[in-house]
């Protein structure tokens, strides 16, 4: 304790100096802090859309994830609603388990002939009661930065109903390129320009075929009572080759915040999914979402279901969400090595400021440290009171990077700032996570505080070494 008191007041011989020394800690804390709460809140955003939209796990035919883009109703998922019964109902896996649904998964042409639009699109048929389930999910508790992502519970899939299979959503730009944004009240959202002689002289015939097949569902869903809201048509291939058609009613358009996904989702039932796809031949899944209440469990839950299908002979394999989000794991890399890179240079920097104070120290306590040495306190005693003095430093700087970090995030949080990160849609918020992030506060507070105990070392052992002779009649 009384080296500790010594120490302290050490560090108060020269306040400015000793100032500054710990403003430079504090510095490196707050920007490591920023950077790292900036990088926490990309990253639990990401992986809020991707759970809350295709759970932690999902199962597939064996070679669905390798070919079956390609052809997705050659390898379906049959006996699917017996085999989401046996998971919940599996003493390992039902406690882990929040959502199991079955999905599908399509490819094909969307169509909105009353314009002569269509485009390309990208289906996903789900239960739409599951789903609503699944954006509920919430397992860090960070309600504000949902709230800010635009991930609120409150915000279901717009006027889906597991009783009503003719309704659907789609994408914000696919509304923009089929002409629906008048119709759908979407801001932000222009209508197509009316086609002039020039642009249609050179143009193709309908394609009359696709217009005969779209035909069938229009006479029987005029008769429906949102036979008033905008519908599109919907051309895929059945799992025998064949083309068809099904019309579907939008209901709601959503961000999907990539663009190229914005300007092809389709969502929709998944029976109306099963109908283009599989056409009258059995109605398969392509894969089952599995939404786990901990995202730590993906590991135990994944082992269980491999063991599982291996017992029960099912040609199934499971995937998690790491894996069919490629983009998630290349973010983590690249917030990774960039916060590495700013942790090296705020470390070098804090080194050598650390260096260079307590060198002055012992400089210009020299004869202090000769007759400190003259009455006998040994050579570990004199390196040892400088190491503390150094710990303090550390200290001090620290806590106060980490008190200011606090204290700017809750600023930027409540700034309202925005900006477009690589590949939305649109503008997100930009905030930074601060709680629930102890794991980077106490690392970063511990880290700068042994650094400038490793950093006192270097003038710490120069004044122990220090001959006693020399250090009494330096001036």
């Amino acid at each position: 304790m009384m080296t500790l008191k010594i120490a302290v007041r050490n560090i108060l011989r020269n306040r400015r100096r000793s100032a500054m020394t710990a403003s430079a800690i504090a510095v490196g804390a707050v920007a490591m802090l920023l950077f790292g709460g900036f990088m926490a809140y990309i990253v639990t955003g990401l992986e809020y859309r991707i759970v809350r939209s295709g759970g932690h796990l999902s199962v597939f035919h064996a070679g669905y994830f390798d070919f079956g883009a390609g052809n997705p109703a050659a390898y379906g998922i049959r006996d699917y609603e017996g085999l989401i019964k046996r998971i919940h109902q599996d003493p390992v896996l039902g406690p882990m388990v929040r959502v199991a649904t079955p999905t599908v998964t399509l490819f094909g042409i969307a169509g909105n002939f009353a314009i002569d639009a269509s485009k390309t699109f990208y289906g996903v048929g789900v239960v739409p009661s599951d789903r609503d389930r699944m954006r509920e999910w919430d397992e860090y508790d960070e309600q504000r930065m949902v709230d800010a992502l635009g991930l609120s519970p409150k915000t279901p899939l717009p006027n889906l109903r597991d009783d009503d299979a003719s309704r659907g959503v789609v994408g914000v730009g696919l509304a923009r390129i089929l002409g629906l944004c008048a119709q759908l009240n979407l801001k932000d959202c222009p209508q197509p320009p009316a086609p002039t002689d020039a642009s249609t002289r050179g143009a193709p015939p309908p394609a009359e075929d696709f217009t005969e097949l779209a035909q069938r569902d229009r006479v029987a869903a005029a008769a429906q009572p949102d036979a008033g809201m905008p519908r599109i048509d919907l051309l895929g291939a059945t799992a025998g080759g064949a083309p068809n058609v099904v019309s579907l009613y939008v209901r709601g358009a959503l961000y999907q915040n990539v663009k190229e996904l914005d300007d092809a989702y389709v969502g929709m039932h998944i029976s109306l999914a099963q109908r283009l796809l599989y056409g009258r031949g059995e109605h398969d899944v392509t894969s089952i979402v599995l939404q786990l209440y901990r995202t730590e469990d993906i590991p135990a839950a994944r082992a269980r279901l491999v063991e599982l299908f291996t017992q029960q002979g099912l040609p199934l394999e499971v995937h998690d969400f790491t894996e069919l989000e490629p983009f998630y794991n290349e973010v983590m890399g690249f917030f990774g090595a960039t916060f590495g890179f700013i942790a090296a240079i705020m470390s070098v920097i804090v080194l050598f400021t650390v260096v260079n104070t307590m060198s002055m120290s012992v400089m210009e306590r020299t004869t202090e440290i000769g007759t400190l040495r003259a009455m006998g306190v040994r050579r570990r005693g004199i390196r040892r009171q400088f190491v503390i003095e150094g710990c303090v430093l550390g200290l001090i700087g620290a806590t106060s990077g980490v008190i200011l970090a606090q204290i700017s995030a809750e600023l930027i949080n409540h700034a309202g700032l925005f900006w477009m990160a690589p590949g939305q849609a649109k503008p997100i918020p930009l905030l930074v996570l601060m709680s629930g992030v102890w794991k980077l506060l106490f690392g970063t507070w511990l880290g700068l505080i042994l650094l400038a105990c490793v950093a006192s070392l270097i003038p710490a052992n120069r004044g122990a070494r220090m001959p006693v002779v020399d250090a009494l009649r330096h001036v």
